[in-house]
């Protein structure tokens, strides 16, 4: 009995890292698709990545944008369409499952909190 039950947690804990690598991996497939649709659409005028400058001198870099708003409250923006204050702008539609993608990626930007010592 004692054999079966070290088992069947050993079964479970091996399930559960198998879980936790399979969400690892579907965040890392979101963040590069977000990365690609921001490439795709946004990089001609602001910086997308971590680094780096915006190429259009009113585009702020989106590391600044999510220092100041939070991905997920973008998220209806992205959906409803997106247009700014400058007018050379597009405006901007994207569907549920980019938006996802692109707050997750924008979310990769966030700098993690500094942690209390």
């Amino acid at each position: 009995m004692r054999q079966r039950a070290v088992a069947v947690a050993g079964l479970l804990a091996a399930m559960s890292v198998g879980v936790i690598d399979a969400s690892a991996a579907d965040e890392a497939e979101l963040i590069a698709k977000g990365h690609a649709l921001l490439e795709a659409n946004c990089a001609r005028c602001h910086a997308i990545g971590a680094t780096g400058e915006s190429k259009h001198k009113d585009a702020p870099p989106f590391r600044v944008v999510v220092s100041r708003y939070p991905p997920e409250n973008l998220a209806e923006a992205l959906a409803e369409g997106l247009i700014s204050g400058h007018p050379d702008m597009p405006e901007f539609v994207f569907e549920p499952d980019e938006v996802g993608a692109i707050t997750t990626y924008l979310g990769s930007l966030t700098p993690e909190p500094d942690k209390p010592k």
